[in-house]
């Protein structure tokens, strides 16, 4: 008969061992001094203390990212500083894949700060077995009226559409999680990021996830306070960026692409069209936008309602700004990929 205390003693000692998994954490920074200290200071105080917590700092950086890093690193010797002197984010994070010496992955954006329990609660789902990656909810924070006004935009579906992320309550099964979680070994196994894309590096990432079979677990029990943006300008940069991203992504994998996606570039179309029309009848263009001049107003009015008064006028240029720079950065990608081809060969 086995003795009672021996059996307590052995499930003492495996539940340890599995909640002692050594985790690598890794962050990929470029000119991150304002943040990095908040973000890397979460990282820290995590209730899972088993980390290897790997920074990787771009070598365009051109302020004290690095250094303060460094510093942080000699009070925790958990901190491992890598220079990326290829630049780009894929390639930081395939630095971090190769120097990783954890069984799990989590990956945690410059930008954002952790909750104490965000390491093991990944964990813990990875564990289940069932999960290819697991991610969060992204809720963006703004530190001025802008800001704010931004982050309500990015947490509405009119905003972001179906990028449950930002706005999803409930556990469920994705096609995309932000700065996802992932057992180091299914990371190898697929070679890790593409270093060619210059955008959407993570969505293409869990495409191929979900190719070999494997699912992804969006989960709001783990939440990331991201620092979004903090002015129309930068916003509309971002989502341009995105979109034109978007087209290298579309051409690699066909497939990945959802009606959603086209959404907003057949929008834009649209609204260029209307444009033209007004050229020569306003009265006929203004009929054309007025749709989405109605439900522009009518999201930005159910947005706005928890901002302050100062920051309510914010939200509907916010929209703008996603819907636009998503849009035509799209038809931008797009001509990009059109000359690369009359050139001699796509990019």
């Amino acid at each position: 008969m086995t003795d009672p205390d021996t059996v307590a003693e052995t499930v003492t000692e495996t539940t340890l061992d599995e909640a002692g998994d050594l985790v690598t954490v890794f962050v990929p920074a470029r000119d991150e001094s304002g943040f990095i200290g908040a973000c890397l200071g979460s990282v820290r105080a995590q209730d899972h203390r088993n980390m290897q917590i790997v920074v990787v700092v771009d070598g365009g950086s051109r302020d004290d990212t690095a250094e303060q890093v460094a510093a942080m690193a000699a009070e925790d010797p958990r901190i491992e500083l890598l220079r990326n002197d290829r630049g780009g984010i894929p390639v930081s994070l395939n630095m971090a894949v190769a120097a990783a010496r954890g069984r799990w992955l989590v990956r945690v954006d410059a930008h954002s700060t952790v909750p104490a329990d965000y390491v093991s609660t990944a964990v813990a789902l990875l564990r289940e077995g069932e999960w290819g990656g697991v991610g969060g909810r992204k809720d963006g924070r703004g530190v001025t009226p802008v800001g704010r006004a931004i982050a309500a935009a990015l947490a509405s579906p009119f905003g972001v559409g179906g990028s449950v992320y930002h706005h999803g309550t409930e556990r469920q099964e994705v096609d995309h999680i932000p700065f996802g979680a992932y057992p180091t070994a299914l990371v190898r196994e697929l070679g890790g990021w593409d270093e060619n894309l210059v955008a959407n590096e993570d969505f293409e990432f869990d495409h191929r996830v979900r190719l070999a079979g494997h699912k992804l677990l969006f989960d709001p029990a783990m939440t990331i306070s991201w620092h979004s943006r903090q002015t129309i300008r930068d916003l509309f940069l971002q989502y341009r960026r995105y979109g034109r991203g978007k087209v290298a992504v579309a051409l690699l994998h066909p497939r990945s692409m959802r009606p959603r996606h086209l959404m907003v570039p057949a929008f834009v179309a649209y609204l260029a069209g209307a444009l033209l029309v007004a050229l020569r009848r306003p009265s006929a263009g203004a009929a054309l936008v007025a749709p989405y001049a109605v439900a522009v107003a009518a999201a930005s009015a159910r947005t706005a309602r928890d901002l302050a008064a100062g920051e309510r006028k914010y939200v509907a240029p916010a929209f703008l700004a996603m819907h636009l720079g998503w849009g035509i950065g799209f038809w931008q990608g797009v001509g990009d990929e059109a000359v690369a081809r009359l050139r001699g060969g796509a990019r």
